[in-house]
């Protein structure tokens, strides 16, 4: 008897942890609910905040999908597109004029319908941008910084070209001293070439004597508010860690869903890439998440391109049809996305 309550009570045991392991596994369909839901849930994010900035949703939209893709789309075909994201038609249409006032699209209008398409501004400046957003963020220091001075520019430019060179990663050292360790000098030049008293900022490269390093850094640090965007990186990647572990779970991935997600994961990537100053790895704090946040923003995006793919040339139109397929420079995003192009394409079409 013994023996055999011993028996039972071990098929007890079993029973009860196949029954737990089992319950614990999702079947395929709870994956891909899961997957959407958590998409939904973001869009849902995006669409309480106040107020909805829909030109830089836009901007987001043209430099990850439609630049690629020769740069042109049907007005029609992003009304419906960010139909998710909570903007109507009213809100689409006020911001593409916007943009288009800016000089960052140009209008196309064939019969009665409106195409807009990139400027030459706008392709330098999302070229730029995506140097930023899809590469390795640090790279080797020499130990030296670069300096612009902007003392000898009149004072009704220094305004524009301290935001200027905000945005290139620069920081405040003094009121007409901007600082930088690593800038890409072809970057600097051509944005203060492009700037009113661009010509009149003087560019140094230093090297700092060993004693003053810590002053420097100090006094950058300061002008980085690196706190503010480590907490940023910190926000990123709380949102985006779920979906990431869904989709890596799901066999298929929605076409729509992905291209959604596809685009508020560039777009929240890249609200946090405008404050990073891409220092390198020596001068930044122990286990900065900025590198966590690449690493994320990476392997999720490596995910998505694929059925994002199949949503943008199956359901954005151009002139002459749909959008074509993306160049050759798309598939080297992110040190390049897996597989070749040749795959991915086939990838997407299969989906």
């Amino acid at each position: 008897m013994k023996h055999k309550s011993e028996y039972c009570a071990i098929l007890s045991i079993t029973f009860a942890w196949h029954l737990r392991n089992h319950q614990a596994e999702p079947t395929v369909p709870e994956k891909i609910e899961r997957f959407q839901a958590l998409t939904r849930n973001l869009l849902a994010e995006f669409r309480r905040r106040r107020p909805i900035r829909a030109g830089s949703l836009l901007i987001s939209v043209f430099g990850d999908a439609i630049a690629p893709h020769g740069g042109s789309v049907w007005l029609g075909s992003l009304i419906e597109a960010l139909q998710p994201f909570g903007i109507n038609q009213r809100l689409v249409r006020t911001s593409v004029f916007r943009l288009v006032r800016d000089e960052w699209l140009a209008s196309e209008p064939i019969g009665r319908r409106s195409y807009y398409r990139l400027t030459d501004k706008a392709r330098r400046r999302f070229q730029e941008a995506s140097r930023r957003i899809y590469s390795e963020p640090h790279q080797e220091w020499p130990d030296t910084w670069c300096l612009v001075l902007i003392g000898a520019a009149a004072s009704g430019h220094r305004g524009a070209l301290r935001k200027a060179l905000v945005r290139l990663g620069f920081a405040p050292i003094s009121a007409n001293a901007m600082a930088h360790p690593a800038p890409d000098q072809t970057e600097v030049e051509d944005r203060l070439a492009a700037l009113d008293g661009g010509d009149q900022a003087l560019i140094v490269e230093a090297r700092v004597s060993a004693s003053r390093q810590a002053r420097l850094r100090e006094l950058a640090h300061r002008g980085w508010r690196l706190e503010e965007l480590a907490e940023r990186y910190d926000i990123f990647l709380n949102q985006f860690r779920p979906l990431y572990a869904a989709a890596r779970r799901e066999p298929r991935l929605d076409p729509a869903a992905a291209f959604n997600a596809r685009v508020y994961l560039i777009h929240e990537y890249r609200r946090a890439l405008l404050r990073d100053p891409f220092l390198p790895e020596s001068l930044l704090p122990g286990r900065w998440t900025g590198i966590a946040a690449y690493q994320l923003c990476r392997n999720l995006y490596g995910l998505l391109a694929a059925p994002a793919e199949q949503f943008l040339t199956a359901q954005m139109e151009i002139a002459d049809g749909l959008l074509p397929p993306a160049e050759p420079e798309f598939y080297q995003r992110f040190g390049g996305l897996p597989g070749s192009a040749g795959s991915i394409r086939k990838i997407a079409a299969a989906r």
